[in-house]
């Protein structure tokens, strides 16, 4: 069967069209049929919109066919005359169909993705995931996150960054970590990449400012968290001729820009399901690790020797505490990688590194690289290698 090629996006039918012609393409959501009248709500990716098919006013082809229409029959819509209504449950517009096309039909699905009262169990949602994925919710979920690389790209292009793409199979740790995905690799044993560092760390010397967007790490650790992964996409960058504080700098940018850009898409979407975004202002609050140490000490009850690594229950202090996105800063050295610059104001104990905390999770970290090739070696003497 040939049909017209899509010509809008539901999002895309507003009031301005009134009296316009569209060619619609999606699900079909819900029925109403009142009699006389029926309304039928089309759902895409962007969104939902409202079908208005009346006697006397829709050709008898489309009133018969839309007769025998069910939930989630994929249909397009032609030449559909958009009108502004006040009382449209999806868009405040109507689109009166012209032609229908049913594309495919729907058999009874095997998990509810209306919001029925009783919610599906995650077993069964994940066994039916294709299905699992038309719940608004989760489209949404996928649509903020392509929103948000989109925002990490751009602040990042307009700062001169360069995206790059590392190799993920590698001979062995870029890092010194021991928790390595082994995988057959023709006849020897390989890794999967924990992460795309050291690749970085040499791209710099030609291209000076480079990021990745990427799989890059795939981490072997058993856990039982609900924030450990063994995949995740991380976002990587590196610059030459630049410090810890000026990476600071380019990560509030980043997270100002994301956080701008999916309130102003996706604000009133969000707000269906009790989510207000809230634009981090800058600069961002700066806390020394000691600093840290001292405040969860005092205020939270929790002793912690210097040292040991800040604990998640000590970020979740500190971020109640706080109440916006900051920075730990001036790490112990021995907590930081081997390549992280030490010597900061003279001790060499602290180094020039800090961690992003946004809602009691890290959710970055950076630091100072060591440029002097005898300090580099001596490091790395100091770790055992």
């Amino acid at each position: 069967m040939s049909f017209p090629r899509k010509t809008h996006w539901t999002k895309d039918v507003t009031p301005e069209l009134d009296g316009k012609e569209v060619v619609l393409a999606g699900w079909v959501w819900d029925i109403r049929d009142l009699g006389n009248i029926k309304f039928i709500l089309l759902r895409d990716r962007e969104g939902i919109i409202q079908l208005t098919i009346k006697k006397g006013v829709t050709p008898e082809s489309v009133l018969s066919l839309t007769q025998s229409l069910g939930r989630e029959d994929a249909i397009v819509v032609r030449g559909g005359i958009v009108k502004a209504s006040k009382i449209a449950r999806a868009g405040g517009v109507e689109v009166f169909p012209s032609e229908v096309y049913v594309v495919s039909k729907s058999k009874a699905l095997p998990i509810d993705i209306w919001g029925g009262s009783v919610e599906t169990d995650l077993d069964t949602r994940l066994k039916y995931r294709s299905v699992d994925l038309k719940r608004p919710i989760n489209s949404l979920i996928f649509r903020v996150e392509s929103e948000v690389v989109r925002a990490i790209r751009e602040a990042l292009y307009n700062r001169g960054f360069i995206e790059v793409f590392t190799p993920k199979i590698i001979v062995t740790s870029t890092e010194g970590g021991a928790e390595l995905f082994a995988v057959q690799y023709f006849e020897r044993v390989a890794y999967l990449a924990q992460s795309p560092q050291l690749y970085k760390e040499e791209l710099t010397a030609s291209l000076e400012r480079v990021f990745e967007i990427a799989p890059p790490a795939y981490r072997a650790e058993k856990h039982n968290t609900n924030y450990h992964l063994n995949e995740f996409i991380s976002v990587d960058i590196e610059e030459a001729f630049a410090n810890y504080v000026d990476v600071m700098d380019i990560l509030e940018d980043v997270i100002i820009n994301v956080y701008d850009r999916v309130n102003k898409v996706f604000s009133n979407e969000l707000a269906k399901y009790g989510v207000e975004i809230k634009v981090p202002k800058k600069p961002f609050r700066r806390v020394t690790y000691d600093e840290a140490l001292d405040i969860l000490g005092r205020r939270g009850g929790l002793k912690i020797n210097w040292g040991d690594d800040v604990p998640k229950n000590g970020l979740e202090i500190l971020s109640e505490e706080f109440g916006e996105p900051f920075f730990i800063i001036h790490f112990p050295t021995d907590l930081r990688a081997f390549y992280t610059k030490p010597p900061l104001d003279s001790d060499p104990k602290i180094s020039e590194s800090f961690d992003l905390v946004m809602g009691g999770l890290e959710i970055a970290s950076g630091s100072s690289r060591i440029h002097v090739k005898e300090q580099l070696i001596e490091a790395l003497r100091k770790r055992g290698a």
